[in-house]
């Protein structure tokens, strides 16, 4: 139990789990790094999301809704 009385819920070791040992591991354990590198990750593919809504745009794809791409 928690200090507040509830009952905790064990985490399970899923395969997100898994990624991030590697990912954390890649980064020799620096926990910071493995942000850093996460974060500029992250930031890679949201420029390529912004691209392909540009590209579909421009073929009127987005026309047919809002959430045509994602």
């Amino acid at each position: 139990m928690s200090p507040q009385g509830k009952q905790e819920t064990p985490m399970t070791f899923g395969p997100n789990e898994s990624a991030i040992d590697e990912i954390v591991a890649s980064c020799n354990g620096d926990l910071r790094g493995a942000l850093k590198a996460l974060l500029l990750v992250n930031e890679h593919l949201e420029a390529e999301i912004a691209q392909l809504y540009a590209a579909a745009a421009q073929y009127g794809i987005t026309e047919r809704g809002n959430n045509v791409l994602h």
